[in-house]
Order: C-alpha cells, then structure tokens, then sequence
C-alpha cells in the first residue's frame, strides 16, 4: 500500500513495535524511514542526546532485519518538532506517517503538547496515529471500521485489507452509522462478500437516534456501537462527523484513545 513510511519515534519502546506495525501496510519493496527529534539545539545537551540516539538507532536496523523490511533511521536537532517532521516527510517524498499520540511528561495529561494535531492538519502525507494497545497487539483476527457514511472511505477500506492480508485470515466488518432511516427495521440484514485478495468483508448497518448523537459524544457512540462485536482492531478514519465537520480533532483522538479497551487505528488520508 505505501512505498515510503515515516516513523517519528521518541524512545527506544517504541521503535521495534511502529516498525512492525507499518510493515503491515508497506509496500514489499518499500522502505521504512525512523526520525527521532532532539527537542533542543543547546550544545551540550544535542551531544548528550545525540551519543544516546545510538539506542533508537541500532534497534531500527535490528527490527528492520528481523521483520525483512528496509529500515533507514535518521536523527535531527530542533526545537520545532512538528515542523521538522513534515520538513522530512516532504524532502523525502513520504507517502504516510505513523506515529502514536505522545505528550509533555512534565504534565499530568499524557496528550499536552503532543505533535499530533500539527501533523494531522498539516501533512501532505497519509497520517496514521496509533494507540498502545496497538501496538502491543499480537494477531489482528478481526478489523473493525465503523463510518458515518454510507460506506467507508476507499483508502481506509485498503488499509483494513492490507492488515488483514497481513494477519491471514483475519476478517473485516464494517458498520454504517447513521439516523434512522424512515421505514428502517433494527434488524437490517448483512451483507458479505470477498475482496480481490480473498478477504472476508461483513457490512452492517447500525441506525441510530439522531437526538443521541447530538447530545452523545462521537468516541463513546463509536465504541458503544462496536462493544458488541468481537474484533482486534478498530479503525477509524477522518471522513467527517454526522454534522459534516472534521472527525480526527486532537479532543476526538484523546477521548478515543483514553477510552477504548482495545488496538485503534485513526487514519486521516
């Protein structure tokens, strides 16, 4: 799916599980590129950082043999992390990033300060944030990909298709939330069918009050939507809310994340 993957990392736990998560959308000749920030451009303190950097580095090449993927890890110094990683992404023609919602650990909200929201509206690129849960995840059997549409949106049906490839024989279901129609029963039936690649796709439709979703907000209904489903991971992407406004917000990705018992993926493409 994508040929040129760019992965801002911060510490060593985190190099080896982004890596393995990106190679289940990378291209089989495509190529993984790791870039860890120093957060200063003070002498003393980038020398110090940077001798210390051989502990992000080294574990790149490492996963990147274990895993079979091409692996090109980069260090850089700047106060403007943000902006240095979309410098890089754009230099280096990224056809996505991914990355987990990271904070200021001086706070006690782990989301303050995060590079998140500034990648999500700025990147030209495919954006993939991730939780922890995601990446501690072993075998994904089921991919789940709620949508406020009618359908999902093509791009993040691929991706489902690619992780589900990749984990053999997971499947994917997809659930179209939305008022209810007039008319409609609660008990509409499902489809399913097969993709190009073999893999198995149920879609469901879930109507839903129009007064709770006013009133609700968006990450609590997704999950409440999904908790009677059996899956490994659940995918959303930035395809706008009922009311037509943006759905991956840096407040929508804090609630989602800090709320959901299970792997998530948000895709902003």
């Amino acid at each position: 799916m994508y040929r040129q993957i760019l992965i801002p990392v911060r510490e060593p736990s985190e190099v080896e599980p982004l890596i393995r998560f990106a190679s289940m959308v990378l291209d089989p000749d495509g190529e993984v590129r790791v870039l860890h920030i120093i957060p200063t451009t003070t002498l003393p303190q980038v020398t110090r950082e940077w001798r210390a950097s051989v502990n992000l580095v080294v574990p790149a090449h490492e996963a990147g043999a274990a895993l079979d993927v091409r692996v090109d890890p980069e260090v850089r110094a700047s106060t403007d992390v943000p902006g240095e990683i979309l410098e890089s992404a754009e230099s280096h023609g990224v056809d996505a990033i991914l990355m987990t919602l990271g904070g200021d650990k001086r706070s006690r909200n782990p989301f303050v300060g995060h590079t998140a929201s500034g990648i999500l509206h700025h990147a030209h690129a495919d954006v993939l944030i991730v939780n922890r849960l995601a990446l501690g995840a072993g075998r994904l059997p089921r991919i789940l990909l709620p949508s406020f549409r009618g359908a999902p949106m093509p791009r993040a049906m691929q991706v489902a298709e690619d992780i589900a490839v990749h984990n053999d024989g997971a499947s994917v279901t997809t659930i179209a939330l939305g008022p209810r129609a007039s008319g409609e029963s609660d008990g509409a039936a499902d489809r399913e069918e097969r993709t190009a690649r073999g893999v198995p796709v149920t879609h469901k439709r879930l109507p839903i009050a129009g007064s709770f979703v006013r009133r609700g907000r968006l990450p609590n209904l997704i999950l409440q939507a999904t908790q009677r489903e059996r899956f490994g991971l659940l995918l959303v992407s930035e395809e706008g809310d009922l009311a037509g406004g943006a759905l991956l917000t840096r407040p929508f990705l804090e609630d989602l994340f800090r709320a959901a018992p299970c792997p998530v993926l948000a895709l902003r493409c």
